[in-house]
């Protein structure tokens, strides 16, 4: 008769660990989440909703409110137009110095704005090298709105190329290549394969793009003023408002907070609906 062994169970042994280190995973998260929190929750709580209505009212908060949202989402449209071809041959063209200019699209990314600005100005100013030329024919750039939707433009772009390109670069060239043996042009296989099959690279860059071009500060401040009414978008009036007006400042922030959470929300929630 053989003898029957009783082997002890495994799991005990193996699962408790695991929930022992998912704890410390926990514990070891909540100090920075909390910390990038706290201020976001403190500025939330600083203000009524009645509060916030009322300020919403004066003159220089709904003009900064419509600068900004007409101005970024100017800004990310021209983007996308230009943009779209750019990343596409990014992702698909081979050239000599590709890495170069890839490299050089960064630069924006992690330029201080402030420089950015100054160098806006360096080109596009009354004596700059381009500005000096459509001055003399009668056409100004710097300190108007146009100057902030450059700005804008100059900040963001880059965050619309690379997304762009990283969506173009994951499409499976067999389905265009197939496309093409059936006697489709390139324009078609492009807006009927390439285009859908991409568009949440697409959807992912023009949001980061507008959000990114709606607080820019620093290159818009230099090269496009603080005009009230103007070129004061909505992160210049915070910057007044935190000198002469804390109400105002605190209402902004209130409402790019917002801003910026729902959208991201959106986002996030038509990608889960995709995947």
């Amino acid at each position: 008769m053989s003898e029957v062994v009783f082997s002890e169970p495994k799991y005990d042994t193996e699962r408790k660990p695991v929930r022992k280190l998912g704890c410390a995973w926990w514990i070891l998260s909540v100090p920075l989440l909390v910390y990038i929190l706290l201020p976001i929750l403190a500025l939330l709580l600083s203000t009524s909703p009645k509060e916030l209505l009322e300020n919403i009212q004066q003159p220089e908060v709904y003009q900064a409110i419509y600068i900004s949202l007409m101005t970024s989402t100017a800004a990310a449209g021209i983007t996308v137009v230009f943009g779209i071809p750019f990343a596409y041959m990014m992702a698909r063209k081979e050239f000599r110095f590709k890495r170069l200019v890839d490299s050089a699209l960064d630069i924006p990314i992690v330029l201080p704005p402030a420089v950015a600005g100054l160098a806006l100005l360096m080109v596009y100013g009354r004596r700059g090298l381009i500005g000096g030329w459509l001055d003399s024919v009668g056409l100004q750039i710097a300190f108007t709105p146009v100057a902030v939707i450059m700005a804008m433009i100059f900040i963001s772009a880059p965050l619309f190329i690379k997304s762009a390109a990283i969506g173009f670069g994951n499409i499976e060239p067999e389905l265009e290549q197939a496309a093409s043996l059936d006697g489709a042009s390139q324009w078609y296989i492009f807006r009927t394969i390439t285009l859908p099959l991409s568009r949440i690279a697409l959807l992912g860059g023009l949001v980061l793009t507008w959000t990114r071009a709606l607080g820019e500060f620093g290159a818009t401040i230099i090269f496009a003023g603080n005009f009230p009414g103007i070129t004061q978008t909505m992160p210049l009036a915070i910057y007044l408002g935190f000198e002469l007006d804390m109400e105002v400042a605190i209402t902004l922030s209130v409402i790019l907070i917002l801003i910026s959470f729902f959208t991201l929300v959106l986002l996030k929630g038509f990608f889960l609906e995709k995947d």
